[in-house]
C-alpha cells in the first residue's frame, strides 16, 4: 500500500508540474479556457511536445483538431496569455504571431507566415549564474504591435522547459495558439518570417543545453528577433 501511496503521489507531483495556457486577457479580463485558445492534446494531460519537427509543435491539436472564437484585440494594447498554473519548470518564452489570409477559424498556420512578438529569455552572468525570469508566472503579457495590420491572426504561446534539455528531444515545449482579431493597427511589416514547424532544429544551442553544470556564460534564445513594429 505505501509503494502505491508513493506511486500515485509522484503521478500527481509529475502531472502537477505541467501546464496549458487556455485562456487570453483581453482589456484585463481573463477569457473562459479553450473559448478564444484551440483545445490542445494535452489538456488533460498536460503533457508536453519534445519533437519540433512534429506537426503538433505549431499548435498542439493533432488530436482535437480544434478551432476557437476569435476576440477583438486593438493595436498597441496588452495581450496576455494565462496558463492553468504557475510555468513551473526553468525556462524560457516566446511568443508568435502569424496572419490569416481570411478566416483564422479554417487556417492552419502553414508556411512561412510566422513572426515573433514576445520573448523572455534566461539571463546569464558570465558562468557564475543563470536564472529564468518565465518561471513562476502564471503567463505572459505583451503590447500588440501598434504598427501592426489589422486583421485576423493565430497567436502562439511557447514555453520552453530546459530542465531536461542536455540529451536530444529533452527540452519540453508547452504550446497554445488563440484567436485574435486586430483592429486600429497600421501598416507594418512584420519579419522575419518563419515556418512552424521548421523555425527549429532542436539543436540549437537554447534547447539543446545543460543549464546545470558547467553554468551557460550566455543564453542564445531561440527563433527569430522579435519584431516590434
Amino acid at each position: 500500500m505505501k509503494l502505491l501511496a508513493s506511486l500515485v503521489l509522484s503521478i500527481c507531483a509529475l502531472a502537477s508540474a505541467h501546464y496549458t495556457f487556455p485562456s487570453l486577457t483581453v482589456n484585463g479580463a481573463v477569457t473562459p479556457e479553450w473559448s478564444y485558445v484551440r483545445k490542445t492534446n494535452n489538456f488533460n494531460s498536460q503533457a508536453p511536445v519534445t519533437d519540433v519537427r512534429s506537426a503538433d509543435f505549431r499548435c498542439y491539436t493533432s488530436e482535437t483538431r480544434a478551432t476557437a472564437s476569435t476576440i477583438n484585440v486593438a493595436a498597441g494594447s496588452q495581450l496576455g496569455i494565462k496558463s492553468n498554473g504557475n510555468i513551473y519548470h526553468a525556462g524560457v518564452v516566446n511568443v508568435y504571431m502569424a496572419k490569416a489570409p481570411s478566416n483564422v477559424s479554417t487556417w492552419d498556420g502553414s508556411g512561412n507566415v510566422w513572426f515573433k512578438v514576445y520573448q523572455i529569455p534566461a539571463v546569464t552572468n558570465g558562468g557564475s549564474s543563470i536564472t529564468f525570469p518565465a518561471e513562476g508566472l502564471t503567463g505572459v503579457t505583451f503590447t500588440i504591435p501598434r504598427s501592426l495590420p489589422n486583421g485576423q491572426y493565430l497567436v502562439r504561446m511557447e514555453a520552453i522547459a530546459l530542465h531536461s534539455a542536455s540529451s536530444a528531444n529533452g527540452a519540453q515545449f508547452y504550446i497554445s495558439c488563440g484567436q485574435i482579431n486586430v483592429t486600429g493597427g497600421g501598416n507594418g511589416n512584420p519579419g522575419p518570417l518563419v515556418a512552424i514547424p521548421g523555425v527549429y532544429s532542436g539543436t540549437e544551442p537554447g534547447i539543446l543545453i545543460n543549464i546545470y553544470y558547467p553554468i551557460p556564460t550566455t543564453y542564445v534564445q531561440p527563433g527569430p528577433a522579435v519584431w516590434s513594429g
